[in-house]
């Protein structure tokens, strides 16, 4: 019976690709579904035979704690060579964005505390 190794939701494509790979690398039988057509379902990595789930879950545990580790390392490379993505550099890349995006904080903000700021006003 098949059996979801890994949800593709929000899952980077390299990723999704690579885990495809060391399935296959390692013998075990699975497919890929893909995303529904509305965003209800996100797709996934199936595993054909419930009897690799626990191999199969084994490498992608270690896959995923090599990524992690890689990732991290990339990012703080970037911090230190001052590439890494801050606030400031997305602000002057999109400022427009950013822009709309404070607006509609405030906008939210107000209407959420409105109520409580006529508590000190008379009611006529």
């Amino acid at each position: 019976m098949p059996r979801l190794l890994m949800n593709l939701r929000n899952v980077p494509e390299d990723e999704a690709e690579e885990v495809e790979a060391l399935m296959e690398a390692n013998g075990i039988s699975h497919y890929r579904t893909p995303p529904g057509p509305f965003g209800i379902t996100a797709g996934g990595i199936w595993l054909r035979h419930d009897t690799e789930h626990a191999r199969a879950r084994s490498l992608l545990d270690d896959y995923q704690r090599d990524r992690q580790a890689r990732s991290r390392a990339e990012l703080e490379q970037a911090r230190r060579e001052g590439r890494a993505e801050t606030w400031w550099s997305m602000a002057r890349r999109n400022p427009l964005r950013v822009l709309v995006y404070l607006l509609l904080s405030l906008f939210i903000l107000m209407v959420l505390f409105a109520p409580v700021l006529q508590l000190g006003r008379a009611v006529p």
